[in-house]
């Protein structure tokens, strides 16, 4: 995901208080955000089956319906 997608992510997600359903594009995996750490630039997510994972900008994808 971009610089700006991942700003407005990360914004949805914190000032909004939206998960944002995102995909992994290296597993495949679908999750949705929970937190973002700029540092890193990461999304924090939770995974369909409830586990938390941590992805990084370049390897996560919005999804869209």
């Amino acid at each position: 995901m971009k610089t700006k997608q991942y700003d407005q992510v990360c914004y949805w997600t914190e000032q909004r208080e939206e998960h944002v359903p995102l995909r992994n594009l290296k597993n495949g995996q679908l999750g949705y955000s929970f937190g973002c750490t700029y540092e890193g630039e990461t999304v924090q997510v939770r995974l369909e089956n409830g586990e938390l994972d941590s992805w990084e900008r370049k390897e996560c994808a919005e999804v869209t319906h």
